[in-house]
């Protein structure tokens, strides 16, 4: 029992020696730590009898309690007199200038986006999402891409591992599986949007592994062309913010639409630049057509009540013309001077080319 009270002599000693937490957090360790002498006094009582260890048990534990309680009083002194020394020592000058802000803006993506989305929303389309990962079923063959078409080559296309039935998921090339998925979910009227990461096997100053795409899809008896031609035109010359807006349709070819047209927008490229409107040069902007009946057949719909047209447009490719972004790789270079630059407050209004109005 006598080393015992010497123990408990010793470390209430320390603890009203301690001068910092740190040396306290010490005592407290070669104190009651694992490995510290309370606890190996309580070992000990394996080797005595019954008696020898009740008696020396309570007396033990009576120790403890008192050692954590003048611990817990001494970190309560010492965290007071922390603070104190902290406030006395530590001052603030609060006539020196606050630190500059910097305000976030909005990416320029991010911000065409949005306005692509309000254009058709208030034209009463309906934005459609859906999975980057996608089926080579939804990707190519339901669209009328045949096996032997250029983008199902690896050198175009991201495969992933085949799946459990042997079937290789692709990073989807672009935002149409979402068409198929809507068109099987979904019957007849459909009038959708589907903005989207998009990916293929490309890069350079116009062309990106990732890019983005909002592509259009309406769906419905009596749909006719001149519904395609006015939606297009009137979204162009909303974009743009011009009234007069020179559109023309241009015949080309598409699998998953028929007939197909390239969407030109009129520009002037005197003196080597490039503005948006009338003048004696085109620029293509999107690509449109009416769906393939062979599209509308995948899909569980009769070609011969349905019909519906498509169009898909590069969110990166609007960007570029209506901001004056010369470079495609730079929307992705993380380069805060650029955004800062080129990019948006969350309510700035903007015009042609030059941003800002």
């Amino acid at each position: 029992m006598a080393d015992i009270d010497h123990l408990r002599e010793k470390f209430l000693k320390d603890i009203k020696a301690a001068r910092d937490l740190a040396y306290l957090n010490e005592v407290k360790v070669a104190a009651l730590g694992k490995k510290g002498a309370v606890s190996a006094e309580l070992s000990k009582l394996g080797q005595m009898n019954s008696d020898e260890r009740k008696e020396a048990g309570q007396l033990i534990n009576s120790i403890k309690q008192e050692l954590i309680s003048a611990l817990s009083e001494r970190q309560i002194v010492l965290a007071r007199q922390a603070l104190q020394e902290k406030l006395n020592t530590e001052k603030i000058d609060v006539s020196l200038p606050s630190r500059p802000s910097v305000q976030a803006k909005m990416h320029p993506i991010s911000r065409t986006m949005e306005e692509i989305s309000a254009i058709f929303s208030d034209m009463g389309f309906v934005i459609a999402e859906g999975p980057e990962i996608e089926t080579d079923e939804n990707n190519f063959t339901a669209l009328n891409i045949p096996p032997e078409h250029p983008a199902r080559q690896e050198h175009d296309t991201f495969y992933l591992q085949p799946d459990e039935y042997g079937e290789r998921p692709v990073l989807r090339t672009h935002t149409s599986p979402v068409q198929i998925r809507t068109m099987r979910s979904t019957s007849p009227p459909i009038r959708i949007i589907v903005p989207g990461r998009t990916y293929r096997s490309d890069h350079d100053a116009t062309h990106s592994p990732m890019f983005h795409q909002c592509e259009g899809l309406v769906i419905g008896p009596n749909i006719h062309m001149g519904h395609l031609k006015a939606t297009l035109i009137d979204f162009c010359r909303t974009f743009f913010g011009l009234d007069e807006l020179p559109v023309r349709f241009r015949p080309s070819y598409f699998p998953f639409t028929e007939p197909s047209a390239e969407v030109d927008i009129g520009c002037n490229r005197d003196g080597g630049g490039l503005k948006i409107g009338a003048g004696e040069d085109w620029l293509e902007i999107l690509g449109s057509g009416m769906v393939n009946p062979r599209v509308l057949e995948n899909c569980g719909y009769d070609p011969a009540t349905t019909q519906g047209f498509a169009f898909g447009m590069g969110v990166e490719r609007l960007a570029m013309l209506k901001y004056g972004i010369p470079d495609l790789r730079t929307f992705y270079d993380t380069d805060l001077r650029w955004l800062h630059h080129y990019g948006f407050m969350p309510h700035d209004v903007v015009g042609l080319h030059t941003g800002l109005v």
